[in-house]
């Protein structure tokens, strides 16, 4: 017993085994089956019957295309025609609509017979032939190299079709067209409804009273059509609500709506374009949440649908038409003229569910129309074909080109119908008329064209319209001698027949017929009828170029038969494709384009996708970015019955995008925030609820106020702990009836900006508030001065591979004292890209998309850029061109092929300074490196880099030009600034003039230090003089700027311890004086700009200058010095006593006018005034204030220069002999006079003046005003002489 219990669990352990063994063999089974069952890559020729192959001619019967068969011997080993040429072709019947996934050649077998690249045309019933491309574009694939490999491609997308044809473009050109040819892929299924235009299925759901929401729906379907208009899809939902997928014009459009009668809610799309090619064409309508993916063939587009429209519970459904619903819409549409294939809703099919519903001729088979079109691709097209009147029709992009054109009888001239400017035009050889018809003939779409001769009158109609119908009546009978040429002209020079003096015709025709007969235009390719050349036949070629569209950015896509353009206009963006942008990232790098405060364009993210905003740029010592938004006023609240609470909401004028990336890219962002409170508390600190808050771009509330961190509930008081009253961390909380503010900036750039407040504590009756949120400001740009240093040739940055398939823009700047490296390069399997200084004077930009390498070269003509100076590069490759462009040379763009591959393929990581090809590695900066618009951090990746630093000093050396006006330019680790210590002007580059405004009783009093030695010991003049004679200023420099209205006037008063002076006058009568006793007088002007120099030596040299003008040197003898200056006096001076009398009057009645840049050797006492007056030595009496009145300064200060003596006479005037006697006479008299004076004065004895040492102000040396001493150099100087100038 024990033993068969023993036996019985060893057979039930081996029934289980086998057991197992059965259900794993039964799944690996099904699993085979599966796989095999989703994949589709079996062959599809091999099997066929000789029967299933044609071809346009065979060599022999051994050579038919029955024998090609991809590794077979059959026959001549594989097909050949009879000639090789591009007319030739190979066509295979598969029997059935078929998924193609593949195609593989061969050459012909033991032959030097191959094919080296070829076309691929499929087909459904063996007509109307379409190409396969890749990418879009390139039509040509590369086939053998020699007789006996197999090349295979891998379609891109599949292909469904029963007819595949090859057309060969290339042979070897030491043999013939040889071929073999196989196809893979698998059996397709499908279910077709035909539609008529009267016919429609309607599909309806299931009565449910609450229907259930679903989070995806999905509606799919394939059309085919020849028709350009026509509705595939309308359904109607709840509450009035409809979407309706319409053919318009060859283009889908998507309509959501909201109401029947009345439209509440209408949104439109559109996708797609020349769809009425009778060829097979996927759509997809997905509806996810709240938006719609609008899928047609490989193009999607997504649609935020609107909150009325959402959501959508569809009720029923109709394809091919409207009518099936029973309900009249306000806009009437045609039916559909087609075929609808796999009708599918939510992945089920509806054809069958639908078929007991339908409405009107609906068919289940697809009858296609027979239609043969040919396409004129080339220059050299034409159809040649016998007969006289005609109907056409025919499809172009151009504008231009000649559609037919024949002798007339009895030699009496030519007639032309052609295109010119889209319109339909004819004219007569040797008649001077032209007739016109239609207009916007070039949009891609069929348009007809009618041409007649009746009763001496010539007529043309275009799409069958009277109102596009013209005549003419030539004097003579039309009649057509033997042909007609369409198209264009044979290429003989030998042909008197055909002449044509327009562009020739690129595009399709079809349905041409002569003398009221259809015109077989398969007999013309079997060279039956007529002649032909470099014509496609039974095949529309046209390509829709701008859809999908190439433009970027909103640019609108214009086309011609081979190219398209983009129009930028208005866009902020240029270029070939209207990928870059024409404005700069932020402020900062406006600021280092030398512009300065102002409103300008900002496009934070370059050729990204974030839209240009206008935004204020205020450039001082930091550059602020100023955005502004539509409440920035003081809003006062007070209580009302009824409202508890306030709520403000801030509109900015950057949108939520613009903000964030602003304020990501900014170093530093802040917003004030002022709330003044009576009985008004704000965050109801220490414990209690907050009353007031405020919500940032986190869309979260935010319970702590300006001045204080993230999550503390606090005001600035409190975290400062000097709030009125220590119980509460913000004034307001004190809850008192008197006024108190809390307000502060709020810099956590996470939070900012404010977008809007909710103030609570407004209900009680004493309660009044008021609150205020500044404008958004921000400075800093991390992505501008973001470099590394890279001191190592095999040092690199390696960062994710780099996405620019279609286009692609690099810039950056750098600086290096090596004569060559590799910026940055990105490898794929066989494509690249890479920017490379390849010689001290040459930067190289490369790629390769699949057409082989491509390289643009910009040479700087002998400039090095070696110079260890900032230099910019920028590169960019789109599907039209690729350009670069370095610092400001000349920049070079190369276009790219024409129909080549298009796409960047990279998947290797981005290296940046060095590369992966073991080229040489770069040395030297980098700094602002973009791709795309997008930053890369150049600096956190050096920083755990070896070989490579972060950051890279030394920028005044490619800066330093920007510091104007006798500016110094300082080194910072980011950047530079300028210094205006030493310059009568402000600002961040030193550009903008120091000015104001004087009256009458104005005075402005720059005092200098009185020299030490005159007040300890006067009678030792002689000994002091002695002493400091090796300091003497040998001398002055003054220039200022003046505008005013008064003559005469005092400009300008300097004096010194000795009563030697300095004076500018504007004299009343506008003429200078030759005297120029103690004083300058200049002409009166508006607006003037003045320069004096003064040199001392023994012969005097006055320079002086006005605006733009002339700069005029005069010659004064004199051995004498300036010395020991006291004071300059800008505008009345007030210690009147020593004035000489003249420029005393003048004084007493004071300067009225503005001041500006006023300048004396390296003392600005303007400046000095306005803006440093408390450490300044600088006496202000009357009223002064800084002004906007000054001038800009002249561009050259000195433009030319001319040095004539005193006596000379400046001006181009032609005088008479008389006059001109008598103007030297004068001038002989006024020189004797002058000397006369001069000898006078020369050795007139001076006396010494004392007076009481000026008060002093000495700044501290770390102060802004230090620039502004009381101590000029070598001018607190005695001398042994008081000297007086006779000028």
């Amino acid at each position: 017993m024990h033993t068969f219990v023993k036996v019985l669990e060893h057979n039930n352990v081996i029934c289980t085994l086998v057991i197992l063994v059965i259900i794993s063999i039964t799944s690996m089974v099904s699993l085979v089956r599966s796989i095999a069952a989703d994949s589709c890559d079996g062959p599809l020729v091999s099997s066929l019957p000789q029967s299933s192959f044609r071809s346009s001619s065979q060599l022999s019967n051994s050579h038919g295309p029955g024998f090609a068969k991809v590794n077979r011997r059959d026959g001549a080993g594989g097909w050949a025609p009879v000639e090789s040429n591009k007319y030739q072709w190979l066509e295979v019947d598969l029997g059935e609509r078929t998924e193609i996934t593949a195609v593989a050649t061969q050459g012909r077998y033991g032959s030097s017979d191959w094919v080296s690249s070829f076309l691929l045309m499929f087909s459904d019933t063996g007509r109307n032939w379409k190409q396969y491309r890749q990418e879009d574009s390139i039509g040509a694939f590369t086939g053998n190299s020699n007789a006996d490999s197999v090349v295979q491609f891998k379609l891109q997308q599949p292909v469904f079709a029963r007819f595949l044809r090859l057309l060969p473009l290339d042979w070897n050109p030491n043999g013939r067209i040889g071929l073999r040819l196989e196809a893979y892929g698998c059996p397709y299924k499908s279910d077709v409804a035909s539609f008529d235009g009267s016919g429609c299925l309607l599909y309806k759901f299931s009565p449910n009273p609450t229907p259930i929401r679903t989070a995806k729906d999905s509606i799919s379907l394939k059309f085919k059509t020849l028709q350009n208009s026509g509705t595939l899809i309308h359904t109607e939902g709840l509450h009035d609500r409809s979407l309706t997928l319409e053919l318009h014009k060859g283009t889908l459009l998507l309509h959501l709506r909201k109401g029947t009668v009345l439209i509440t809610s209408h949104t439109v799309v559109s996708l797609g374009s020349l769809l009425d090619d009778l060829h097979w064409h996927h759509v997809a309508i997905e509806r996810v949440s709240g938006h719609v993916n609008f899928t047609v063939d490989k193009s999607t587009q997504q649609i935020q649908v609107p909150a009325e429209l959402s959501p959508f519970e569809i009720n029923e459904i109709s394809f091919g038409g409207v009518q099936c619903h029973g309900t009249q819409m306000v806009l009437s549409r045609r039916n559909f003229h087609g075929c609808l294939e796999n009708l599918l809703w939510n992945e089920v099919n509806v054809n069958d569910l639908a078929k007991q519903r339908q409405k009107g001729n609906v068919t289940f088979t697809c009858a296609e129309p027979v239609s043969v079109p040919v396409t004129f691709a080339g220059t050299q097209s034409y159809l040649q074909l016998p007969g006289a009147a005609l109907h056409l029709q025919f499809r172009t992009w151009n504008r231009a080109g000649l559609l037919l054109t024949f002798d007339l009888q009895q030699q009496v001239g030519s007639l032309w119908l052609y295109l010119s400017e889209t319109r339909v035009r004819l004219q007569i050889h040797k008649v001077r008329s032209t007739v016109t018809s239609g207009f916007g003939l070039n949009d891609g779409q069929w348009h007809s064209v009618d041409l007649t001769a009746r009763r001496g009158r010539l007529t043309i109609t275009v799409d069958k319209e009277e109102s596009s119908t013209a005549h003419a009546s030539p004097s003579f009978p039309v009649v057509s001698g033997n042909n007609l040429f369409f198209g264009g002209c044979p290429d003989s020079k030998n042909n008197q027949e055909c002449r044509n003096p327009f562009n020739v015709f690129q595009g399709c025709m079809r349905h041409i017929r002569v003398d009221n007969n259809a015109v077989d235009l398969i007999k013309v390719q079997q060279m039956l009828i007529g002649n032909y050349s470099d014509l496609q036949i039974d095949m529309c070629g046209i390509i829709d170029r701008c859809s999908p569209s190439h433009c970027e950015h909103r640019g609108r896509c214009t086309q011609s038969w081979s190219t398209f353009h983009c129009n930028c206009s208005n866009t902020g963006y240029s270029g070939a494709t209207c990928h870059s942008s024409v404005y700069e990232q932020s402020c900062e790098v406006y600021k280092h384009k030398g512009n300065t405060t102002g409103l300008y364009y900002i496009d934070v993210d370059g050729s990204g996708l974030i839209k240009p905003q206008l935004i204020y740029c205020n450039m001082t010592d930091k550059t602020w970015m100023v955005i502004q938004h539509n409440n920035t006023e003081l809003t006062k609240l007070k209580a009302s019955s009824g409202i508890n609470q306030h709520l403000a909401y801030f509109n900015y004028s950057a949108d939520a995008e613009q903000l964030g990336a602003i304020i990501t890219q900014a170093e530093h962002c802040e917003q004030e925030v002022f709330y003044h409170c009576r009985k008004s508390r704000l965050l109801n600190t220490p414990d209690g609820s907050p009353f007031t808050w405020w919500v940032g771009r986190t869309d979260e509330p935010q319970t702590y106020w300006g001045g204080a961190v993230p999550g503390s509930q606090q005001c600035g008081c409190g975290l400062q702990g000097n709030c009125i009253d220590s119980d509460h961390y913000c004034n307001c909380d004190a809850d008192r009836k008197e006024w108190a503010a809390d307000s502060g900036l709020l810099i956590h750039k996470e939070n900012l900006p404010v977008r809007w407040v909710v103030v609570g504590d407004i209900q009680r009756p004493e309660s009044e508030a008021a609150y205020r949120v500044s404008p958004l400001r921000c400075h800093g740009d991390k992505n501008f001065w973001n470099a590394a240093f890279f001191n190592k040739e095999t040092s690199y940055l390696h960062f994710p591979t780099f996405h620019g398939e279609l286009s692609a823009d690099i810039s950056f700047l750098f600086k290096t004292t090596a004569s060559s490296g590799v910026f940055l390069e990105n490898l794929g399997i066989k494509d690249f890209i890479r920017v490379e200084l390849s010689s001290p004077m040459e930067v190289v930009f490369s790629f390769d998309v699949g057409n082989g390498p491509f390289e643009v070269r910009v040479e700087t003509g002998g400039m090095a850029l070696n110079d260890d100076r900032w230099h910019r590069v920028r590169a960019e490759r789109n599907v039209k061109e690729a350009s670069l462009c370095v610092d400001s040379f000349p920049g070079t763009t190369q276009k790219a092929p024409a129909d080549g591959h298009i796409h960047l393929q990279l998947n290797s990581q981005l290296f940046v300074g060095g590369t992966a090809s073991r080229m040489k590695g770069f040395l030297g900066c980098i700094r602002s490196l973009q791709l795309n618009g997008r930053t890369l951090d150049l600096e956190e990746r050096a920083k755990i880099t070896p070989g490579v630093s972060p950051g890279c000093p030394g920028h005044c050396s490619s800066y330093g030009h920007l510091c104007q006006n006798q500016a110094r330019c300082v080194e910072r680790y980011n950047g530079f600034s300028c210094d205006c210590g030493l310059s009568a002007y402000a600002g961040p580059f030193c550009q903008r003039e120091v000015s104001a405004y004087f009256k009458p009783g104005t005075s402005v009093q720059y005092t200098f230090k009185e020299p030490y030695e005159l007040t300890r010991n006067t009678s030792t003049q002689s000994q002091s003089s002695s002493i400091y004679s090796d300091l003497t200023l040998r001398g002055e420099n003054v220039s200022f700027s003046f505008r005013t209205t008064q003559s005469p006037a005092l400009l300008l008063y300097i004096c010194s311890y000795y009563r030697e002076y300095l004076a500018v006058l504007l004299n009343r009568n506008g003429k200078k004086q030759r005297d120029f006793k103690k004083k300058i007088q200049i002409k009166k002007y508006f607006l003037a700009f003045l320069n004096i120099s003064m040199i001392r030596s023994s012969i005097l040299l006055f320079c002086f200058q006005i605006d733009q003008q002339r700069r005029e040197d005069f010659n004064l003898s004199s051995d004498t010095e300036f010395n020991a200056i006291k004071s300059v006096v800008l505008g009345k001076v007030q210690e009147s006593g020593e004035l000489d009398p003249e420029i005393a009057r003048l004084n007493s009645l004071g300067f009225s006018g503005c001041l500006s840049v006023v300048q004396f050797n390296s003392i600005t006492p303007l400046k000095a005034a306005l803006l440093y007056p408390n450490t300044s030595p600088v006496i202000v009496t009357g009223p002064l204030a800084e002004s906007t009145c000054g001038s800009s300064s002249p561009a050259n200060t000195y433009p030319a220069e001319t040095t004539h003596p005193l006596s000379g006479k400046r001006g181009g005037f032609k005088l008479s002999l008389a006059i001109l006697v008598g103007v030297i006479a004068v001038v002989i008299f006024v020189i004797l006079s002058a000397l006369a004076v001069m000898v006078r004065f020369l050795y007139r004895r001076k006396v010494t003046f004392h007076s009481q040492e000026p008060k002093s102000i000495k700044p501290e040396a770390d102060s802004p005003e230090y620039p502004f001493h009381s101590e000029p150099t070598s001018q607190n100087v005695l001398s042994e002489n008081q000297k007086e100038y006779f000028i």
